[in-house]
């Protein structure tokens, strides 16, 4: 006896629609053809969607997307307890249904081998095309985007960056647990109620990789980067540094998605009042009232930088316009082995780590980087020399060590330490 009964997709069933589509990922393993936020917006917005429900329970649900006489399943999910009983069959049964006066002659699914809906669409006469290779590329722009991309100097970044950041593991967990998360996961931050972060802050000894961080958010959630110079805005048309922000801000608003990206923040929001006042009072005003309307749009992400966070305007600090205060910090032994590692490339096998990582403990990952290529620049020249054959040595990165000076003083990490204390939120 059939328990079950199908019915129109509610907005009330998305909830429990993700739950059933995240326990079909965990049980087939495989990734899904289309994302689970482009399955529930098609069925939101009136695409052919459908449920099975038990009771008042949902069990089951399958989506369509109409393209002209073509139409895509794109989500045939089951509650586990329910599977093997027909409902995938009916679901499918219905959606074909549903199609049929669009006009729609072919339907297609897109499914890894044995995944949930395979079983199903066999058995309502669909018939697997093998010696097909999906190949899939992700256009983030439109023209016009792209174009005022170009304009304010901003572009895409490549692939892979995140992974490239080596150390620094303690800055990469924060970072990636309070803003990339969210922002790359929005359905499901949004059903256990977590809203993603709109702007964040920065704040670190020159050095440690903000900036690297900053490219690096931008290149894992595939979003455009765009970096704002004051410098460079202050010299921009008449009117100032205040009128050119707002212009740029206005820009901003053309495109969809962007990682906005301000270093040395204490140039445009320094403290407006007391003995360390600086002159950019009305500067400091205009970034504070652009903050907000920044934030009033999704999928935009406002990130600031600081060698000096006791710099900045109290105002500035605020929750309302700052979501999270993240320090990133000088490499610990561990970062600093993961980094001359990264940068000392192929000796990198030949090398004894521990005189390195002991002598370059004021070091940061840009400190590193350039000790790393002196050493082997050192050793270059003596192989275009002698031509004995001879790889880079421990003396050659000790002399380049004792060569460079590092960035980071004592009194600089004791600040660092103090600013931990009084500013971080996260």
């Amino acid at each position: 006896m059939r328990t079950w009964r199908l019915r129109d997709f509610r907005d009330d069933d998305l909830d429990r629609a993700i739950q059933i589509w995240d326990q079909d990922r965990q049980a087939d393993d495989s990734p899904p053809a289309f994302p689970v936020s482009e399955v529930m917006a098609a069925a939101r917005t009136g695409e052919p969607a459908v449920v099975a429900v038990v009771g008042d329970d949902m069990v089951g649900m399958a989506v369509a997307q109409c393209h002209g006489d073509r139409a895509w399943i794109t989500l045939v999910a089951l509650s586990g307890a329910w599977r093997n009983r027909g409902i995938g069959s009916a679901l499918i049964g219905e959606l074909e249904r549903r199609l049929r006066p669009q006009g729609v002659r072919r339907i297609t699914a897109l499914l890894a081998p044995g995944a949930t809906g395979t079983t199903a669409l066999e058995n309502s006469g669909y018939r697997p095309r093998t010696g097909l290779t999906l190949y899939e590329k992700l256009e983030h722009l439109g023209a016009s985007e792209a174009g005022l991309l170009a304009e304010l100097g901003g572009r895409i970044l490549p692939p892979g960056l995140w992974d490239a950041l080596a150390g620094m593991e303690k800055e990469k967990e924060a970072i990636e647990r309070h803003i990339v998360l969210p922002l790359s996961e929005p359905v499901l931050a949004d059903r256990y109620g977590v809203t993603p972060p709109k702007a964040v802050i920065l704040f670190g000894p020159p050095g440690t990789g903000k900036t690297s961080f900053a490219k690096a958010v931008a290149s894992r959630l595939e979003w455009p980067f765009v970096e704002l110079f004051p410098s460079r805005l202050a010299s921009e048309g008449p009117g100032g540094l205040a009128t050119a922000l707002r212009d740029t801000f206005a820009e901003l608003a053309g495109l969809e998605t962007v990682v906005l990206f301000i270093d040395e923040v204490e140039e445009i929001a320094g403290i407006r009042s007391g003995p360390n006042a600086g002159p950019g009072h009305g500067v400091t005003n205009e970034l504070l009232k652009l903050i907000p309307g920044f934030r009033d749009h999704d999928d935009r992400l406002l990130i600031c930088a600081t060698n000096s966070i006791r710099s900045l305007d109290p105002a500035f600090l605020r929750p309302g316009r700052f979501d999270y205060v993240i320090p990133v910090g000088p490499p610990d032994p561990v970062a600093r082995s993961a980094i001359w590692q990264r940068y000392l490339g192929p000796a990198a096998d030949s090398i004894e780590l521990s005189p390195l990582i002991e002598t370059s403990e004021m070091f940061t990952p840009a400190d590193i980087e350039f000790a790393a290529r002196k050493g082997a620049h050192a050793a270059f020249e003596r192989e275009v020399a002698d031509r004995h054959g001879a790889q880079p040595s421990v003396e050659d990165y000790l002399a380049a060590i004792a060569d460079t000076r590092p960035t980071l003083t004592a009194q600089a990490l004791t600040e660092f330490s103090e600013d931990i204390e009084h500013y971080v939120r996260m």
